[in-house]
């Protein structure tokens, strides 16, 4: 039998947020009211708490949720056995043989390639790493390949929450505290330690996945900006309560420092009936997101644009910042409009989700990636350049453009899998070299 009802609506997440719990239960009166443990819980449940910070953090910032299901979690694992999961890499992972020094930029990995079907889990191909996860910083980039649904086969990871980005085909998440279905120009946080499955609506499926090892992922501070645009909390969502009774034989599978275990049942662990508290997965809808920009002169740093970040413990530095780049007016005077050359401490990955980035018109196409690791000069390259310097200073609206980028504090390290089998241009760091001198040692622009 399979519950997916509930009784208390769809549920919004507003983050951050210890006071802004949120309820759902798919059986009425399952959850308790005014008491997290009682003595006997309704339907002969259990009562479980998932915590997602420590049980001391500050209340602001202190994340856990009260499940109660039909097993508490210790049945849903049994002994384990270690399993092999080659591509799915995880800092530390420096290859000796692999120079992570350098512009780099792959086209889309194909799924026509794939020999055999590929899941969720074991369709992952890690990009880059950075950081250590067993000090909980860094973290990891991947595309996720994905043709076939995951089937009495379930997952979680005690090492990272995870960011996804689709880029190609519609996802449905199984998670203990219900379902989300996601889709190109979304993305959804699956939180650490959360069990759940993936099923193929339809596909094959394609996307971006950044597996954060170290403090979870919030709405950045908009500080001058005030009150509004970028991420609006009110559109974070959360799901209602859902869950199995089933008595199947199923797999879970854990990643755990990195390495992979599985663990055979004979029931889904996807038994929560009723939830409360505030540690949950959740969607965005990126097509929300508002950018916000110079309305006069000048070209602010491309910061302006993070959807969610990722804090390091330096103040105003993040483990990683998520940025989108969508469409948008252009509508500064006198000013070079595209994203300026420059070098900087951190390092970006991007990813094209769809259509073209004004950077770079050619060559970074859906389903690409590029990498410019922290001190490596880029920017424009020189049609995009051409263009922007000589263009007619109007308003104008960029469509047809939605990339994003995994930008870290850490030198992210290339996997042997993105030098050696990756789809890498190899020309990629050439669009420079048609760039000029144009310095003749009189005044004025050229």
């Amino acid at each position: 039998m399979v519950q997916a009802e509930s009784t208390s609506g769809t549920v919004i997440r507003y983050m951050p947020g210890f006071a802004n719990d949120f309820e759902t239960e798919a059986l009425p009166g399952a959850l308790p009211q005014g008491m997290n443990s009682p003595q006997k819980c309704e339907y002969g449940l259990y009562a479980e708490q998932l915590s997602g910070t420590a049980f001391t953090a500050p209340a602001h910032q202190n994340e856990r949720t009260w499940c109660y299901r039909i097993r508490p979690s210790v049945r849903h694992v049994s002994r384990f056995e270690k399993i092999a999961m080659p591509f799915w890499q995880t800092a530390p992972c420096i290859d000796p043989d692999v120079i992570s020094l350098g512009q780099y930029r792959w086209s889309p990995l194909e799924l026509a390639d794939t020999t055999q079907p590929l899941t969720f889990v074991s369709g992952m191909r890690t990009m880059t790493t950075a950081g250590d996860v067993n000090i909980q910083t860094g973290m990891a980039s991947h595309v996720y390949l994905v043709t076939r649904s995951m089937v009495d086969d379930y997952f979680y990871s005690a090492d990272s929450e995870l960011l996804v980005v689709p880029q190609q085909g519609r996802l449905r998440f199984h998670t203990e505290l219900g379902l989300l279905d996601i889709e190109p120009c979304e993305i959804a946080v699956i939180p650490r330690g959360l069990v759940y499955r993936v099923e193929l609506l339809d596909g094959p499926a394609r996307g971006f996945v950044c597996e954060n090892y170290g403090q979870k992922f919030d709405l950045p501070s908009r500080g001058p900006i005030g009150a509004n645009c970028l991420a609006n909390s009110r559109d974070f969502k959360t799901p209602v309560a859902a869950f199995e009774d089933r008595e199947t034989a199923s797999t879970v599978t854990v990643k755990w420092c990195g390495q992979f275990h599985s663990t055979h049942i004979d029931h889904s662990p996807i038994d929560v009936v009723a939830w409360h508290g505030n540690y949950a997965p959740f969607k965005y809808d990126l097509r929300n997101y508002c950018p916000v920009g110079a309305v006069l002169f000048d070209h602010p740093d491309p910061s302006i644009f993070t959807v969610l970040t990722a804090p390091s413990g330096i103040e105003g530095t993040a483990n990683i910042d998520f940025v989108l780049f969508r469409e948008r007016w252009m509508v500064a005077e006198n000013t070079f409009r595209p994203p300026w050359y420059h070098k900087n401490v951190m390092s970006e990955l991007m990813g094209n989700i769809y259509g073209v980035y004004d950077a770079k018109p050619e060559g970074f196409t859906p389903g690409g990636i590029s990498l410019h690791n922290m001190m490596l000069p880029h920017g424009p390259d020189k049609d995009a350049f051409e263009g922007a310097s000589n263009a007619e200073l109007k308003a104008s609206r960029l469509d047809n453009t939605m990339s994003f980028m995994f930008e870290t504090r850490f030198p992210q390290h290339l996997t042997a899998f993105a030098a050696n089998e990756a789809p890498l241009q190899e020309n990629y760091a050439d669009c420079w070299k048609s760039l000029q001198k144009k310095y003749d040692g009189t005044p004025g622009p050229k």
